[in-house]
């Protein structure tokens, strides 16, 4: 009989979309952040995707400062790969977004493969109270936000991987990104295999319908070939059911805290543990296999932990 396929789960522990008033599942502080991704590893999460938080308030951040205490915990404890973020808020300038991967030098990096509207106000119909004054407005500012990757942005942060052996994890929101990452593949800025991720169900991005799902499946076969392994990121309630289509159709899959504070109908995640164990379940019963961390490297030719800056 033929081998199963390895498929590479990805667990987003903590991000810019959601806010501590959220939800108390969600993590703050460096420890929490780093108990968190170590416990989503522990689960079977080869890659853990990065972000941090000021401690003080909760705030997105992109000062490496606060990624130490994380990165210090994740090198002694797991040997998942570790993904840092370059989009990191899209309130924050690319110079800011791009410090920590400059700093650290990880295996692997998120990259947003182009502008946007990133609205993220209608949460503010579910959620009404907030601790911190900056969660509504950060909220009520996406009605008016642009979120700014240009060529020259993507050029910048391409080169910054080049120069570090980074590899990215290109984060793809509708069908013009792919066509934009073909455009600097065709131009030999990027490295293969090239790690696509789809992301689905953010208002100003691709919708998170099965078709749009097979929408994006075709225009990456055609414009990109053999030379990519994709991934699926459902946003909100989309995220089991889309991992788990995708899944069928060949993806690797992205869940996590970052990307959807649920885990049912009404039901809050207490961990990113708990929704990669539930992702996990359910590719075991497509009769798929997950990929180790070392599994993952050698899918996607990363540089090893070893060749980090950290």
């Amino acid at each position: 009989m033929p081998h199963a396929r390895k498929v590479i789960i990805t667990s987003a522990v903590t991000g810019a979309i959601h806010t501590p008033s959220m939800s108390k599942y969600l993590p703050v502080s460096p420890q929490e952040i780093a108990e968190a991704a170590i416990g989503a590893a522990e689960a079977g999460a080869a890659i853990v995707h990065m972000h941090a938080r000021d401690p003080l308030d909760g705030r997105p951040s992109q000062n490496p400062e606060h990624f130490v205490p994380i990165l210090d915990q994740l090198k002694r404890n797991t040997d998942a790969v570790i993904n840092l973020t370059t989009g990191g808020s899209p309130h924050m300038t690319v110079a800011e977004r791009m410090r920590p991967a400059m700093e650290f030098k990880p295996e692997l990096a998120s990259l947003n493969m182009g502008s946007m509207n990133f609205g993220l106000y209608p949460m503010l119909e579910r959620f009404k109270e907030f601790e911190y004054e900056w969660e509504r407005q950060g909220l009520e500012k996406s009605r008016d936000l642009v979120f700014k990757n240009t060529f020259a942005d993507i050029e910048t942060i391409l080169e910054v991987g080049r120069s570090n052996g980074t590899r990215f994890e290109f984060e793809c929101y509708d069908i013009s990104h792919l066509y934009n990452l073909a455009h600097f593949h065709g131009r030999g800025l990027t490295d293969g295999p090239l790690f696509v991720q789809s992301v689905f169900g953010l208002l100003g991005g691709i919708g998170a319908h099965p078709e749009d799902l097979a929408h994006m499946r075709r225009t990456a076969d055609r414009l990109l070939g053999n030379g990519y392994q994709w991934s699926i990121l459902g946003a909100g309630r989309s995220q089991m059911s889309l991992a788990s289509i995708g899944a069928a159709m060949g993806s690797h899959v992205r869940v996590g805290l970052e990307d959807s504070l649920w885990i049912g109908p009404g039901q809050l995640a207490e961990s990113n543990a708990e929704q990669v164990t539930r992702i996990r379940t359910i590719l075991e019963a497509l009769n798929l296999e997950i990929a180790t961390p070392d599994e993952a490297r050698e899918i996607l030719q990363l540089k090893g932990r070893d060749a980090v800056g950290f």
